[in-house]
């Protein structure tokens, strides 16, 4: 899955303002303790796979790199939680990784992610898991994806048992390379994001719920143009969900 859409900064600062303006749809599902606010050198981490990746610059592995952090949701919300946070210290990487699956990230997990401790952690994965599948690339059933992503909790638990973990719901658009080969079983897999979070306290980020209610206001392509990959207002209501989820 390969990050497809042509975004520069100025159309993320532009999809941010949009988003700051409009109707705030609140409706994380919380199952962890907020842990307050942000304390000084906070590290924030955003895992997954080409939503999250967003065309970043793997080379560059310092905290709050512009470049770093791709131009998508890790961006806008890093952009706006530095500007009102300037003297807290805190640090944000992105280590998505586009085309990457539950697998995937338990290969790269201690080195992009144990590593570097952060005190949150995001996590959006499960698209490329079924449209790999679908592809004939990939062969995992919707019980590996769930085994998978709980043993990737569980191992994030007993090696950072005071982060707080955010798990993003997989969506999709019926728009672009989303038809109808790809129900009922991706909607299984978001029952199975679901399970997984409740079971490792972590909070969950319903994310489908909330772009089928801004499908109301615009049509898919509007949020997603290939039915996946976010355009620039995409990006915006993820970062928005996310900040509310994270109290950031």
């Amino acid at each position: 899955m390969a990050f497809s859409q042509n975004m520069n900064r100025r159309e993320f600062i532009a999809a941010t303002a949009a988003a700051a303006g409009a109707t705030r749809l609140p409706i994380a599902v919380v199952t962890e303790p907020p842990h307050g606010s942000a304390q000084k050198g906070r590290v924030v981490v955003f895992q997954g796979d080409s939503i999250t990746d967003a065309g970043r610059n793997r080379d560059s592995h310092n905290a709050n790199a512009a470049g770093a952090l791709g131009n998508g949701y890790p961006l806008l919300v890093a952009s706006a939680v530095l500007a009102a946070r300037p003297a807290e210290g805190l640090q944000f990487y992105n280590r998505g990784v586009s085309g990457n699956t539950v697998p995937d990230l338990q290969e790269r997990w201690v080195t992009d992610t144990i590593e570097l401790k952060p005190d949150v952690l995001s996590i959006l994965i499960g698209v490329n898991d079924i449209w790999h599948k679908l592809d004939g690339r990939y062969n995992g059933t919707v019980q590996d994806y769930e085994r998978q992503y709980a043993a990737l909790l569980d191992q994030t638990r007993r090696a950072l048992p005071q982060a707080k973990v955010i798990v993003l719901e997989p969506f999709v658009l019926r728009t672009g390379a989303v038809d109808a080969r790809w129900f009922p079983e991706f909607d299984e897999r978001r029952a199975a994001a679901a399970r997984v979070a409740k079971a490792a306290k972590a909070t969950f980020v319903p994310l489908q719920k909330v772009f089928d209610q801004h499908v109301h206001a615009a049509p898919p392509a509007y949020w997603a143009a290939d039915g996946v990959h976010p355009t620039p207002a995409g990006h915006a209501v993820i970062a928005e969900q996310w900040r509310h989820a994270a109290g950031l």
